[in-house]
């Protein structure tokens, strides 16, 4: 039996998700769908795409976004996490949207339209790790932003 040819390439993954989804679904689901999609329509995607991004999967309020640059990845979340607090101005606190990021820059696996390991685990992963509306990266990340954007970073110590 011959194995197929796996193909891999080294990308920046971002992952991405809406904290408290669950409790904004249960107060008032079809209002809170209709939120998501529209901050998808006006502004997560069109900022993903500004960046060079292609989001290439979607779990309910979860999101997996490839990008060819780490520095885009970056760029992208960064703005994306400074352009939310004027998109939630004027809407009571507990109905914010508001979202948790993790960025990896790692080795990828791909399969047709969608990417699969290490690479993609670690950042779904760090996304966990992220306080909302917040960013967590991996090393490879932080080493390669260096300070090109101008942003402070906040050394979460080792995770295993």
């Amino acid at each position: 039996m011959s194995e197929e040819h796996v193909e891999r390439r080294l990308a920046a993954i971002l992952a991405a998700d809406v904290v408290g989804y669950s409790r904004l679904m249960e107060v008032d689901e079809e209002h809170t769908l209709n939120l998501l999609r529209q901050h998808r329509r006006e502004f997560f995607d069109p900022t993903v795409t500004k960046h060079g991004g292609r989001i290439f999967k979607v779990m309910g309020d979860g999101f997996l976004v490839e990008f060819g640059s780490v520095i885009n990845a970056a760029r992208c979340a960064v703005e994306i996490q400074r352009g939310m607090p004027e998109r939630n101005a004027g809407i009571p606190e507990d109905r914010h949207f508001k979202f948790r990021m993790g960025i990896n820059l790692g080795d990828i696996i791909v399969d047709g339209d969608d990417f699969q390991g290490d690479g993609v685990n670690l950042a779904v992963r760090l996304q966990g790790l992220a306080m909302p509306g917040g960013i967590a990266c991996s090393e490879a990340v932080r080493h390669a932003v260096g300070n090109k954007l101008g942003v402070d970073f906040a050394d979460q110590g080792t995770r295993t």
